[in-house]
């Protein structure tokens, strides 16, 4: 190998280390990004009902306001995850269950279930779009929900059912009015085994301005609130029977 050839090559090798060295201190000078308090492990107060709360990122923005307004009256709990559709329910419903007591489990599926996906998998495509279909159909949704109320029901907890909140005007991958053609799959089979529903669709129709983000399923820190609130009624509810 010739001098100029070996020049090259270690300057290349050179360049390469340096890069790869800058990448990995940018790498380690990259802000972590905050855990979540809604999915801190809590320890139990002795002597306090034990409540679960089970859902997707809507039960996610309002865990930790849950916590804070039953502080003293109940330890709540919730998978250190996003819920997800009825599939992933079917699927982790032992792990989220443990082997614990619990006295109330307010659980919720749903805007996982009725969202549009690709025949590739992609996410929250738009429903028009060649391929696409809900993660979750109608049917589908009937039979899977069926089955966790079946396995809820064992655990002896006091259940309430969290009806799922609206689908806004252009939110993606979703179709406004899904939400209550789901909920009204869920409330027969509510009624069905006499469980309560805290009608958060309702509430949340009657406030949508005010607190859900705009073409955005999600909400707003004081719609979550709001849904705390609402959630915090029908527990109490339950725990008082």
């Amino acid at each position: 190998m010739n001098s100029v050839r070996r020049l090259n090559l270690t300057v290349a090798l050179i360049l390469c280390f340096a890069s790869l060295q800058a990448a990995d201190e940018k790498k380690k000078a990259a802000p972590k990004r905050p855990a979540n308090p809604a999915m801190a492990k809590i320890t139990d107060e002795p002597g306090l009902p034990r409540v679960l709360l089970i859902g997707d990122s809507i039960s996610i923005g309002y865990t930790v306001p849950v916590r804070t307004l039953l502080k003293g009256e109940a330890n709540v709990h919730r998978p250190l995850t996003n819920c997800g559709p009825t599939t992933r329910g079917l699927e982790s419903i032992e792990e989220w269950l443990g082997d614990g007591k619990w006295d109330v489990i307010h659980f919720n599926w749903g805007l996982h279930d009725l969202k549009y996906m690709g025949p590739d998998g992609t996410n929250l495509v738009a429903p028009d779009s060649p391929g696409a279909a809900q993660q979750v159909p109608p049917a589908e949704y009937e039979a899977n929900l069926n089955k966790l109320v079946d396995r809820l029901r064992q655990t002896n907890a006091r259940l309430i059912w969290r009806s799922t909140t609206p689908v806004p005007e252009g939110a993606d991958g979703r179709v406004v009015g899904d939400a209550a053609k789901y909920n009204q799959i869920a409330a027969k089979i509510m009624q069905k085994h006499g469980i309560p529903i805290d009608d958060q669709y309702t509430f949340a129709m009657k406030n949508l301005a005010k607190i859900q983000r705009p073409a955005n399923v999600h909400f707003t820190p004081e719609g979550s609130q709001a849904l705390a609130e609402e959630a915090v009624k029908a527990i109490r509810s339950a725990l008082q029977k």
